[in-house]
């Protein structure tokens, strides 16, 4: 989603799409590809820390924050993937278009599920403590998960059933900018976007108030793990409202131009970064890096440290079996 060669909201600017010289296109990308593979880096470390200890696979609360972590891999990789392709090709075939845009769509959906989820199960181990384990089970998560994938596809269906029964096969095999406007171009579905996001953020919104607003009366036995998952909840509100510079995209463009008319290639550019890299860099450092027992392994495998008792017990085992 190239905002720094063209964006359909802007054109009544300019009809001419403008571009930019290939020194600037070659710097933004190599910042770009850069920061998608360091943030990828540290999202696959919390990965590979996940599934390398059992703790973190048996706990509810762990499964869903990778699986926030895998959504946001993929989120990022597709739109820095495409953000790539509309400098080289600058268009691309519909039908690749369309599997692109369903799987960022999707995985754009996912985040603020995922976060009323994490809100919930925190409510249940606060609120409900002696349930917790009987409600919260590794079972139900793996289901919630396909649950949550599934409403995330939802709002995508439509649109591809709609351009399927009305657009020509001949449009299929053209190319485009793959951008969601232009390829799932009927007035309908621009209106059914609109009220499908709000119907799911208000969904979200008030999961979060609901179990903030009981956690904070929870009883006061359980003062400090009531204040602690406060706290997290205010963290997943701060997540989705980073979520939502997704669709505030094109006001924040209009702002950013007029502040600085001249510089629309910059503008846009640095819209982009803050919709798409912003969000998905500071996903890990919210929750991975908050939480001292995913922190302490975290740091080992991210700075491919090696546990220096463990190697010299590995040593010596291997010595006493040569010997």
């Amino acid at each position: 989603m190239n905002f720094s060669a063209y964006n359909s909201t802007q054109s009544n600017i300019s009809s001419t799409p403008l571009r930019d010289t290939f020194a600037t296109a070659l710097t933004k990308n190599i910042i770009v590809v850069v920061l998608c593979i360091s943030i990828n880096y540290i999202n696959a470390t919390l990965i590979h820390t996940f599934f390398r200890h059992s703790i973190f696979k048996e706990n509810p609360r762990y499964i869903l924050f990778v699986h926030l972590v895998v959504n946001d891999m993929i989120q990022l990789t597709i739109a820095v993937l495409l953000h790539v392709v509309s400098y080289v090709f600058f268009t691309i075939n519909v039908s690749l278009c369309c599997v692109l845009l369903m799987i960022a769509i999707s995985t754009t959906y996912n985040t603020p599920l995922n976060l009323a989820s994490m809100a919930v199960e925190r409510y249940i181990a606060v609120c409900n403590p002696l349930r917790h384990a009987q409600i919260c089970t590794v079972r139900r998560t793996h289901a919630l998960i396909g649950i949550i994938w599934t409403l995330g596809v939802v709002p995508i269906l439509p649109d591809l059933f709609v351009i399927l029964a009305t657009e020509p096969v001949s449009f299929f095999h053209s190319s485009v900018f793959c951008n969601r406007d232009p390829v799932f171009r009927h007035p309908y579905l621009r209106e059914k976007k609109n009220i499908s996001f709000i119907a799911y953020l208000c969904l979200v919104w008030l999961t979060l108030v609901y179990t903030y607003f009981r956690i904070l009366f929870a009883a006061k036995a359980m003062k400090s793990d009531a204040r602690k998952a406060r706290n997290t909840i205010l963290l997943h509100a701060a997540q989705l409202c980073m979520c939502m510079f997704t669709y505030i995209g094109p006001l924040l463009d209009t702002v950013l131009l007029y502040i600085f008319p001249m510089y629309v290639l910059e503008m846009r550019f640095t819209s982009y970064l803050i919709i798409h890299i912003l969000p998905r860099f500071l996903s890990p450092i919210i929750y991975g890096l908050r939480d001292k027992v995913f922190q302490k392994y975290f740091k080992r495998y991210l700075l491919c440290k090696v546990d220096i008792s463990i190697h010299q017990k590995n040593v010596s085992t291997v010595k006493s079996l040569h010997s």
